[in-house]
């Protein structure tokens, strides 16, 4: 388990077209300590990851220009980005969706509505797995 200290020096990036569900979602990230960046257009998301390096991404699936899953396949293909953890946060929830993320590279699957502790807890596992 991360401590709070440990966490402070951590970004989560969120890739969301929904301004709600992306605020809801960084509201979430920066009360559990966790510095945000946030985009809700998913054409200028690669860029901003490779220059801000965050330490794990928040993915929707269904964004308007570029499918979250065509952006998790470029991570996975650009030696950069690949080693980053990514959440799919999603209301994609059927069964070949879940397996398509997957398959594409995700660390985890979650489906909306989302929880504060069970994202919060999917974060400090995705860290946990590139510190271990």
């Amino acid at each position: 388990m991360l401590s709070l200290l440990s966490m402070t020096d951590k970004t989560v990036m969120i890739i969301e077209d929904e301004e709600d569900a992306a605020e809801l979602f960084a509201e979430m990230m920066r009360v559990s300590g966790f510095r945000v960046l946030k985009t809700s257009k998913s054409a200028p998301a690669i860029a901003m990851m490779t220059e801000n390096k965050p330490d794990v991404v928040l993915l929707d699936i269904m964004m308007p220009e570029i499918s979250g899953l065509d952006i998790l396949r470029k991570m996975q293909n650009d030696p950069n980005l690949a080693g980053i953890p990514v959440i799919v946060v999603t209301a994609k929830s059927m069964p070949t969706d879940i397996k398509n993320g997957m398959e594409a590279g995700a660390f985890t699957y979650l489906t909306k509505p989302v929880g504060y502790i069970e994202l919060k807890e999917a974060v400090e596992r995705a860290l946990g797995s590139t510190t271990a």
